[in-house]
């Protein structure tokens, strides 16, 4: 696993257009301003592209390589189409399977469950219907939290960009494969959820 995994706390940004079909941030060290990883929808079809500028965003494919600056990879998240609910899958540096999320059918504000590579439940991402406001609960204890960090009126009018600020737990040990899953999971808030 990437040592960036071990921070805490990530600055995710959208990559700003009025007019774009892929899903491009990248997410900075909040002390430092720095970019540590990149998030890159590259390979997307022609028909995909299309249907990102209707009613069916939400139900398109998506495959997005998260990686450091130098290139290595850190997550890849992958889903296929959806008509309903979303199953989506993550793989690590290596693309082997780490785990996924399958998204709850009646959930105010948007849930969905975060599983590990045999389908066990991790935590459950639950969110509040009246904001952009995620938690990351394994029962009662949190394991990460995620908010919308405003980006100005200009910003928020006029283009789709959204900013985010993950805080992932220091109690979830730096090599635990659960902060790969809840960076993945960060990005299909976004894709999932809110499009």
């Amino acid at each position: 696993m990437n040592e960036i995994l071990s921070h805490n706390i990530f600055f995710v940004k959208e990559h700003t257009g009025i007019f774009k079909a892929a899903n491009n941030y990248d997410i900075h060290d909040p002390a430092t301003g720095q970019i540590i990883m990149e998030c890159r929808e590259e390979n997307l079809g022609g028909f995909t592209k299309l249907l990102r500028f209707t009613d069916f965003k939400r139900m398109t494919p998506f495959d997005v390589l998260i990686r450091t600056p130098d290139g290595q990879q850190v997550v890849r998240v992958k889903r296929g189409g959806s008509l309903f609910l979303s199953k989506v899958e993550v793989f690590d540096a290596n693309n082997q399977y780490i785990g996924g999320f399958k998204q709850k059918l009646f959930s105010f504000g948007g849930a969905f469950t975060v599983l590990d590579a045999n389908e066990q439940p991790v935590c459950e991402l639950k969110g509040k219907w009246t904001g952009w406001d995620f938690r990351f609960l394994s029962g009662e204890v949190e394991l990460a939290h995620v908010t919308k960090k405003w980006a100005g009126l200009g910003k928020e009018m006029f283009t789709s960009a959204d900013n985010y600020v993950l805080e992932i737990s220091a109690n979830v040990p730096a090599e635990s494969v659960a902060r790969q899953l809840i960076l993945a999971a960060v990005m299909c808030i976004d894709m999932v959820l809110k499009e």
